[in-house]
């Protein structure tokens, strides 16, 4: 999922680079939504694992 996220990025930053402003804004905004996906299972994988591993 983060590979994804990189990937709208660099999409987003290209289109921007060429000024393709809609694309650009779509794409940024895809991104950012999947790193905020990614981060919030990596929080809750860590807490799992942290309550597994103390029983």
């Amino acid at each position: 999922m983060l590979y994804w996220a990189l990937m709208f990025l660099a999409v987003a930053l290209i289109a921007g680079l060429f000024g393709f402003g809609g694309i650009a804004t779509a794409s940024a905004g895809i991104a950012q939504i999947l790193f905020f996906l990614f981060l919030a299972l990596f929080v809750v994988a860590l807490i799992v694992r942290l309550t597994r591993d103390r029983t």
